[in-house]
């Protein structure tokens, strides 16, 4: 059986766990014992099975036993951790697999995890930093790989994670593992441990365990629920005073993990490629002459390119870079499309070194001997770049020719100088670095799960980003109205409908009187699809207030959708009262008079759109149309003849073909139609508009027959 085979089993066996159908599961463990050869876990099954069997006995016989629901939570967990067992030892049985190839490097370590810990206080004592990383990659695989725990691992761990002689870089690296194995299988000593590092006075291991708990609960919110000292240890953890608004922070972050994918094509594909056009322009100037300076070489002391001397306020790239600064102030990591492709180097092969801390006395940077100390200290204290970027950030300063190097890293070293005065004088305000921490950390775990070489064999956890208000531990600590709105509102900002129309839903409930919730829910529905559903939440916002210009609007527009163009115009109408002489509204209050076909009224309105605002191609197209509808034939050649003049779309050209067809100016139709067919890529979509108007043409007195033989017609041209 393969490994594939092996998971996809393991899964079912999990789900049939998950809805409590222990009997279904029990029959599919055998199977995976049977198909594995893992025969060392039959007789635990077996005792397993028994255990459940008599406490069924006893309930079918009506016999009351006080200790029957501890006994089932006891058999559930043990049946979980069976599971887990077995799929584990084929994981570890896969000569393939990262997995094997780093237990296999532990063959030659006789040390236990405990004289390994032991060992880090005496190397860091005598500074010695290289020996500390070789033992801390060490440690790191073996509680990695180490499925669960025995009791004298996990006191050594706990002990470890608390004893303050431990160095801070073996407890976050200690931490990482123990959150990667556990979302390979559940180990309750391993999670026993991250609750003891989550109380740490030292931000970085208090975050990261905290995250790492985080993640543990989503990968197993069906499971825990069986094991009562992870209810205990999270209800003490919570105590602490920060601890809503830390677990508020990281669900803020894992929403925003959504965007960096998204972000990195963007800057791949707009910004990156502006930036390169006028570079290769300004060189161009150069070689040509037309340079207006001799600019200094782009590697020299300025600090500003020489090449961005076109970024002028109004130019399209400085508006892109603008909203690229604006992205990386709302907290999106927008590093990672700059390090994506730089994450080759020898240093990303090892699975530890994804999650190292970016520190001064690192020895791998010592190793680095042409980049400035200077530099690799501002490197630590950057708050806006994560570890791992950091890591690769010199690794590549360290590949440039030697003639290069210097004169870069001078303008590295200066820029991060400013950025980080500039970040100092924000933190200034926060009582702590909390949120710089927890930022870095989401960060370097996105940069693991997506771009480590071996990543397809890790289940990402940023495929399916961890909803912490939905963890049914977690939910009773983020149920707070003002918690969940920060939830909703960014997802409504980012364009999550579905996602945020389930919090408000819930937001309703317990604030009813909140007219701005309907209103957002609302618009959600509108967003989705949904414009019934919609106008429903917006009709019951407007009990609450019904002077909403916003409001009104919307009621207008989901009326128009829905087909009720006399609903829509009674809503327009009011919004006139609001908003009178406003050319938007005048277009709005035509198109409900169009639809219901009174066409004098609605050229009133498009007439006055057109006079307040000059100009408007909206208005001359909705005129031309309507005049057209009305049999105004002339008057419709007549505004067609402006529109395409200013710049015409697929829609212009047909409307100007039907309005010659109708004038018996077949010729000319055809040139229309001609170049609204050449506008699209694929005939099919623009006969599909052409199909759309065919009742239009019929009332304007034009054969049905003849239009389909204008359809093949213009099909031939092509």
């Amino acid at each position: 059986m393969t490994i594939k085979e092996i998971n996809n089993l393991h899964a079912q066996t999990v789900g049939m766990l998950d809805n409590g159908m222990l009997k279904s599961a029990f029959e599919l463990i055998k199977t995976l014992i049977s198909e594995t050869r893992s025969y060392i876990f039959q007789n635990r099954l077996d005792e397993l099975q028994e255990t459940y069997r008599y406490m069924l006995d006893y309930f079918a016989k009506g016999i009351y036993d006080d200790m029957r629901s501890r006994i089932y939570a006891n058999i559930v967990a043990g049946t979980y951790e069976l599971a887990d067992k077995i799929r584990q030892i084929a994981r570890i049985s896969d000569s393939r697999s990262i997995h094997y190839t780093s237990v296999m490097a532990l063959v030659g370590t006789s040390d236990e995890i405990a004289d390994m810990l032991n060992k880090t206080e005496q190397l860091y004592e005598i500074g010695n930093f290289a020996g500390l990383e070789e033992i801390n990659n060490q440690i790191f695989i073996s509680l990695w790989t180490t499925a669960f725990l025995n009791d004298t691992d996990a006191t050594a761990v706990s002990r470890a994670l608390t004893n303050e002689a431990t160095p801070v870089v073996t407890k976050c690296q200690m931490i990482s593992s123990l959150m990667l194995g556990l979302q390979m299988c559940f180990d309750l000593r391993k999670m026993t441990a991250l609750f003891d590092a989550a109380a740490s006075d030292n931000d970085e291991v208090r975050m990261r365990a905290i995250i790492a708990i985080c993640l543990t609960l989503n990968t197993y919110k069906n499971r825990t629920k069986y094991y009562p000292d992870i209810r205990y240890r999270l209800e003490t953890l919570a105590e602490t005073p920060d601890f809503k608004r830390i677990i508020t922070m990281i669900e803020l972050r894992f929403i925003l993990s959504r965007e960096t994918e998204k972000v990195s094509s963007k800057l791949q594909e707009e910004l990156i490629p502006e930036i390169l056009k006028l570079v290769k322009k300004r060189k161009a100037d150069r070689k040509t002459g037309n340079s207006d300076s001799d600019a200094p070489d782009i590697f020299g002391d300025d600090m500003m390119n020489p090449e961005w001397e076109e970024i002028t306020e109004n130019s399209p790239l400085a508006k892109k870079i603008e909203e690229y600064n604006d992205l990386q102030e709302e907290g999106i990591d927008v590093m990672h499309s700059t390090f994506l492709n730089l994450k080759n180097f020898p240093f990303f092969r090892s699975v530890s070194n994804w999650f190292l801390p970016f520190t001064s006395n690192n020895a791998i940077l010592a190793e680095q001997t042409e980049i400035k100390p200077a530099l690799i200290r501002l490197l630590d204290a950057a708050p806006f770049i994560c570890n791992s970027d950091k890591f690769s950030m010199v690794f590549s300063l360290a590949m440039l020719p030697k003639d290069q190097k210097t004169a870069i890293m001078k303008q590295v070293e200066s820029q991060f100088k400013m950025a980080n005065e500039h970040f100092a004088e924000e933190l200034q305000t926060k009582t702590d670095r909390t949120e710089t921490v927890v930022s870095q950390y989401v960060q370097d775990l996105f940069r693991f799960y997506k771009l480590f070489p071996h990543k397809d064999e890790f289940d990402d956890i940023f495929g399916n980003p961890p909803v912490l208000y939905n963890i049914p531990d977690l939910q009773a600590y983020l149920s707070e109205p003002n918690i969940l709105l920060q939830f909703a509102e960014l997802y409504l900002r980012k364009n999550y409908f579905t996602d945020a129309q389930v919090i408000y839903e819930q937001l309703i409930k317990a604030l009813p009187a909140d007219e701005m919730l309907y209103q957002k829910l609302g618009y959600c529905k509108q967003m989705s699809g949904d414009i019934a559903g919609a106008l429903d939440d917006y009709l019951r916002s407007e009990i609450i207030n019904a002077n909403s210009k916003w409001l009104i609007r919307r009621i207008g527009n989901c009326y128009k959708q829905l087909k009720q163009p006399d609903r829509a115009l009674e809503y327009f109408l009011r919004l006139e009262t609001m908003l009178p002489d406003n050319a938007s509204v005048l277009l709005l209050i035509g198109h409900c008079h169009l639809d219901l076909q009174n066409y004098p009224e609605a050229l009133k309105c498009y007439f006055k759109a057109d006079y307040i605002y000059p100009n408007n191609v909206k208005a001359w197209r909705a005129i031309a149309w309507c005049s057209f509808m009305n049999g105004k034939y002339e008057q419709a050649r007549n505004y067609n003849a402006k529109i395409l003049e200013a710049g015409a779309q697929t829609s212009d050209y047909l409307n100007a073909g039907h309005t010659e067809w109708a004038l018996k100016n077949i010729d000319a139709a055809v040139d229309f139609y001609s170049k609204a067919a050449a506008m699209e890529e694929e005939f099919e979509k623009f006969a599909k508009m052409f199909a759309r108007d065919i009742s239009v043409l019929a009332d304007a007195g034009i054969n049905r027959d003849e239009i389909m033989l204008m359809i093949d017609y213009l099909h031939f041209l092509r």
